[in-house]
């Protein structure tokens, strides 16, 4: 017979959370707070769990980085949110840097799967791809030269 959520302790249950996916330390200790465990039994769970490597933040940083790439979202976009789980400049530094993407082809096959038909018809759609890629955490210059080799590709021998 299952045990109730509630039998189990803290450490059996961010053991639980932590198979199913990485977690930063500070959303273990969120989830475990609303699941109404105590502050010293969360503590003192999280850490055996680092202490054993089944919790870790640079870890953690670097599975969501390459989640958040593979999801099409910019390094800005990126970066907030690893700041967000309160991790280590470091470990965010290291995680963006790892990536090891080309920005630039990211943006422009957003904007070609999202906007390049409907740029063609109407002007007012390359503001909206602009605006797009800024929202997903693009920077200013990434966007702009994006939808520009979208809008003229020929152009692009000239950018790269």
């Amino acid at each position: 017979m299952r045990k109730k959520t509630s039998d189990l302790t803290a450490y059996q249950q961010a053991l639980g959370l932590l198979v199913r996916r990485e977690h930063s330390r500070r959303e273990l200790k969120r989830k475990l707070k609303e699941r109404g465990k105590e502050h010293e039994e969360i503590d003192l769970a999280l850490d055996n769990l680092s202490r054993q490597d089944f919790q870790n933040d640079e870890r953690f940083a670097f599975a969501l980085a390459r989640s958040r790439q593979s999801a099409g979202y910019g390094p800005q976009r990126i970066r907030a949110e690893l700041y967000q789980h309160s991790l280590e400049s470091e470990y965010i530094d290291q995680a963006i840097s790892a990536l090891n993407c080309d920005w630039l082809e990211l943006a422009q096959d957003l904007v070609a799967r999202r906007y390049l038909r409907k740029m063609k018809q109407d002007p007012n759609q390359t503001q909206k791809a602009v605006a797009f890629l800024l929202r997903r955490g693009f920077d200013q210059k990434t966007a702009f030269t994006a939808v520009k080799v979208r809008e003229c590709p020929e152009s692009e021998q000239f950018i790269k």
